[in-house]
């Protein structure tokens, strides 16, 4: 028995795949909503109904894209085990090599408004989120996990849109290992293999049992981690 939620799931997916199509032939300028809606065979207003705005299609189409290029990787597979360096690198590789595969879909997401990032954003950051933790876990991080965290992301996405902005047969494809360097060095203790024992260090692996240390409050928790967040941020590079 063919429900309405079905109907309504049918539709959406046709949607969905349409806006792809038209993305993948003509780029992201063709991503309009009258153009998919016409690829699609749909009135425009059912676009607004099942995803609210443009936004939220573009954001259905990112799931879609990544999701089938996740299917094909084991891009979070060593997330929680092995060696955190390790780890992170491999995410790294990951995202980059998914940047260049997917040019188009990158001009689409930087097109799309300024409000809230896409669940597509969120869910990769919180990715990396947890590889920062790791990090941060084993003593290896000099600096605090929020900028570790930006660093990592901000340079990868940079990354992406420079090697993006060159003809492909100019691509110095040593660019994204190399800035990964840079970024590592910057945020990782001199010696990765061995924790680091300095004030930075230790305060930045103290950070991640806060939560878990017993005969604590709540507030005091707060005002410990308000500490630890102070010292850092005014600690010498």
């Amino acid at each position: 028995m063919v429900t309405t939620q079905d109907t309504r799931d049918d539709v959406r997916a046709g949607i969905v795949a349409a806006a792809t199509q038209l993305l993948r032939d003509k780029g992201a300028n063709a991503v309009t909503t009258r153009a998919v809606a016409q690829a699609a065979g749909v009135q425009a207003p059912t676009i607004y109904r099942l995803f609210g705005d443009k936004d939220g299609l573009i954001d259905a189409v990112a799931e879609h894209v990544m999701a089938s290029y996740v299917s094909g990787k084991s891009v979070a597979a060593d997330v929680e085990t092995g060696d955190p360096v390790a780890g992170l690198r491999s995410g790294w590789r990951a995202h980059v090599e998914f940047g260049l595969t997917n040019p188009e879909l990158y001009a689409l997401i930087a097109a799309r408004g300024s409000g809230a990032p896409s669940p597509a954003t969120v869910a990769g950051l919180d990715v990396l989120r947890r590889r920062v933790r790791r990090l941060a876990a084993a003593g290896l991080l000099r600096v605090d996990e929020q900028r570790a965290l930006l660093m990592i992301h901000s340079a990868g996405n940079g990354t992406i849109l420079t090697l993006l902005g060159m003809p492909a047969d100019q691509r110095d494809l040593g660019l994204g290992e190399a800035m990964l360097d840079a970024v590592l060095t910057s945020i990782l203790t001199t010696t990765p293999a061995t924790p680091d024992t300095t004030a930075n260090a230790v305060a930045v692996t103290f950070a991640t049992v806060l939560p878990d240390l017993p005969g604590l409050t709540d507030a005091e928790r707060a005002l410990m981690a308000e500490w630890l967040h102070r010292s850092l941020t005014h600690a010498a590079p």
